[in-house]
């Protein structure tokens, strides 16, 4: 039988004979069940919400507490990514499962055993970094699929990892691999590893930044020297990372020539042989965070045998992410940017940077700092409008800055006023970009970005 055949077969059971256990029933955990007993193996799933056991139950799957059984009797620990397995406190069952020598690992890497299992050369492309991750991860997969290459799309973003189809050797898996899920690779190769950037985040998992940057380096194990390592050289990570990589090192950047790389030169993505595309002709990647991203996809693009027409076609094609600097609508010449899913300061900064001049939509539970950090941006800002918990705060913050600004309390009222400002101002641009948590009115940030693009639909074309 060839691969093709074993891996549509629908007795192929790549974990056969295996016990797996796991914990967390949410986004990645039930159908990662639900696969892993379709592809032979003995499932016990647990998670500590009683209301999502219920629904496990309701699924036809085996619940039970893998902590609680003797010896840990499992050959993996499937252990979803925001439950910790060390920092800060462990999860009982990662504490068993330590003690009893059995790997936790996350569903990329049984994808990937799968893949293999079935005979399959697929190839497995890792995105990772502290930002840029997803736009990334997404812009890649729009450029393979737009040039014809059969791809998928998952693991941090979209769906889980092990909801993806098997794909043949002609395929391309493209992985947004969060810190969180990298510490849990074991025997995962990427053809293609992407490390885009890094700064503090997720401490309290990692313990300090030695310990973060320890967990993104895990995207480059198991390389090979026919392998490829895409490293963002925008800050001063870039060449720790690079050193000592056994994969060949293909240097990025947003703002400098990075020889050997690709790079962007104002707004033209280019490398040594010439320009590659002019992102003034991609409305969905504005600014140079997003000229870093596009470098770091046309990179991975180039490796995987695209070629520069493909990828110059495919950029000025890419939709953009929900929530994320997406343009949901014009008004009067007044274009508004939903930018929902920047939830602190740093988030916040590379929308504000990608705008001259601009009206802001800001505000919800406020993050530690504040929009203090935001300072060297604030002239770009003609008015700001604030909603939500911290607005008294933001407002205090912005008049000590000399700001214009207003509180309006809500995404609703806001609109409308944004809208006017953008009038009176002669401005162009309304980003919601609220460096925020939402849950003071949200119950989350994509429902306050599809709120807002409900509103901005709901405007009149005209007054």
């Amino acid at each position: 039988m060839n691969a093709a055949a074993r891996r549509n077969a629908p007795d192929f059971q790549p974990f056969a004979g295996q016990r797996l256990a796991v914990v967390g029933l949410g986004r990645a955990g039930l159908p990662s069940a639900h696969r892993l007993i379709g592809w032979g193996a003995s499932v016990l799933c647990w998670d500590d919400n009683a209301a999502s056991r219920e629904a496990a139950v309701a699924a036809g799957l085996p619940v039970g507490n893998p902590a609680e059984a003797e010896g840990f009797p499992f050959d993996a620990l499937l252990l979803s990514p925001g439950i910790p397995h060390i920092r800060p406190k462990a999860h009982p069952a990662a504490v068993a499962a330590r003690a009893a020598g059995v790997p936790v690992l996350c569903d990329a890497e049984l994808l990937y055993r799968a893949v293999r299992a079935a005979g399959s050369k697929a190839r497995f492309v890792g995105v990772t970094g502290t930002n840029g991750k997803s736009t990334t991860t997404a812009l890649l997969h729009h450029l393979l699929r737009e040039a014809g290459f059969a791809t998928e799309v998952g693991g941090n973003l979209g769906p889980a990892a092990l909801g993806l189809p098997l794909l043949g050797d002609d395929g391309t898996y493209v992985l947004e691999m969060s810190s969180y899920m990298l510490e849990r690779t074991e025997r995962l190769r990427f053809d293609i590893a992407i490390q885009l950037n890094l700064t503090p985040d997720h401490i309290d998992r990692h313990g300090d930044m030695a310990g973060y940057a320890a967990a993104k380096a895990h995207v480059f194990d198991n390389q090979n020297p026919d392998d490829v390592a895409v490293i963002g050289m925008d800050d001063e990570s870039g060449p720790r990372f690079a050193a000592r990589r056994v994969a060949r090192v293909v240097p990025i950047s947003g703002k400098a020539a990075q020889p050997g790389g690709v790079w962007a030169e104002g707004r033209a993505l280019r490398d040594a042989a010439g320009v590659i595309a002019d992102l003034d002709a991609a409305p969905a990647l504005p600014g140079p965070h997003n000229a870093q991203n596009a470098a770091a996809a046309a990179a991975a693009a180039l490796a995987l045998g695209l070629t520069r027409d493909e990828i110059a076609a495919g950029l000025r094609t890419y939709p953009g992410l929900p929530h994320r600097q997406e343009r949901v609508g014009t008004r009067d010449g007044v274009l508004f940017v939903n930018d929902s899913k920047a939830t602190n300061a740093e988030s916040t900064a590379p929308a504000l940077a990608s705008y001259d001049r601009l009206v802001w939509i800001a505000g919800g539970v406020p993050k530690q700092g504040g929009i203090e950090p935001l300072a060297p941006l604030f002239p770009r800002i003609a008015r700001a409008l604030l909603i939500g918990q911290c607005a008294p705060e933001f407002a205090a913050t912005l008049a000590a800055h000399g700001v214009p600004h207003a509180i309006l309390g809500t995404l609703a009222a806001a609109v409308p006023a944004a809208l006017a400002a953008a009038r009176a101002e002669g401005v162009g641009v309304v980003l919601l970009s609220p460096a925020c948590a939402s849950f003071d009115q949200f119950s989350g940030f994509d429902a306050r970005g599809d709120a807002f693009r409900a509103l901005v639909a709901a405007l009149p074309e005209t007054v």
